[in-house]
């Protein structure tokens, strides 16, 4: 049976790590013609989608922040974690790949903290989440996740469903807290809320390259938190890797929840189901599994929590009707 735990907004935040949700290598633009996009236009109409003292969280209003994002991905990345650069990434310094342009970019930015940009001082963005909604997707190169799971066979199951891909998310290691997960979280509640989305899906990551030597997680993925056969999704056949590498009976819950990345623990906790196989990820030395949450299924508390309308945190003057 599926893993349910109790939804706790300051667990949460406390077991919060810089892991990924969804593939995160670089796209060749080459294999994706993506259709140019007004990027920014949401955000720009938007105002803030909540706020904690000096925190705020909304969307990407300029191309200049979606650069400052990557700015910030590369330094979680490629600076504190383990991903190999190509030479444009060195060059850049920031994490750049074919689907930010079509993608719309949660930002949580700091009030307190100003930096200076070519334009004056400017908040410093210190969290994000990368966001890619099913129509964007189809009239583009579709889900950047299809290049790790066959995701199509879902998608064909469920017609009448939205269907919404997360990923890139990061936090600046100072701020790994409880405020700005929370912020996190109530723009993407948000966001989900506005765009009726009905499926949340997209990849997590566990460190390291070698399978045998994550046998303790990844079997204990596959024997308790398994998805059921109509939100199953399987890894592609030549990425494919078994993720039921011991018997359940031979698993040491605690010792394999205490394997576990934060970011997998916290979608757990929210209700969310892994899809069939692992998948190596070589640049960026980590092995992923997929991660899929029907919206109808997340935890209560977690709605009760941020509110049926993702209210709040949003100040007196900013709960106009965003949804």
């Amino acid at each position: 049976m599926p893993v349910r735990q109790r939804f706790s907004p300051r667990r949460f935040a406390r077991n919060f790590s810089p892991g990924i949700l969804l593939g995160r290598g670089v796209a060749d633009p080459r294999r994706f013609p993506l259709r140019p996009r007004r990027l920014p236009d949401l955000g720009r109409r938007l105002g803030s989608l909540g706020r904690i003292g000096e925190l705020e969280v909304r969307l990407a209003r300029s191309r200049a922040e979606v650069r400052r994002a990557q700015a910030l991905r590369y330094r979680v990345f490629y600076e504190e974690m383990a991903a190999i650069a190509d030479a444009r990434t060195l060059h850049s310094r920031r994490d750049i790949d074919a689907f930010d342009p079509v993608c719309d970019h949660l930002l949580v930015l700091d009030h307190g903290t100003r930096r200076r940009t070519l334009t004056g001082q400017k908040p410093e963005i210190v969290g994000t989440y990368r966001l890619l909604r099913q129509e964007v997707a189809e009239l583009n190169a579709g889900f950047y996740s299809a290049d790790e799971y066959d995701i199509a066979p879902l998608m064909r199951a469920h017609p009448e469903l939205n269907f919404l891909e997360l990923g890139r998310s990061c936090v600046l290691e100072p701020y790994r807290n409880k405020r700005t997960v929370e912020l996190l979280w109530h723009g993407n509640w948000t966001y989900i809320l506005m765009h009726d989305a009905d499926v949340l899906f997209g990849c997590a990551s566990l460190e390291g390259t070698d399978p045998n030597r994550l046998t303790l997680p990844l079997s204990f993925l596959h024997h308790h938190a398994r998805a059921p056969a109509e939100w199953d999704v399987a890894a592609l056949g030549h990425r494919h890797v078994d993720m039921n590498r011991m018997p359940a009976a031979e698993i040491e819950e605690r010792a394999a929840m205490r394997s576990l990345p934060p970011l997998i623990k916290g979608y757990l906790r929210l209700g969310a189901y892994v899809g069939d196989g692992a998948v190596v990820d070589y640049q960026f030395g980590t092995t992923d599994v997929m991660m899929i949450l029907p919206v109808s299924g997340i935890n209560p508390r977690f709605v009760n929590h941020y509110g049926a309308d993702a209210s709040r945190y949003r100040w007196p003057r900013d709960r106009r009707s965003l949804i």
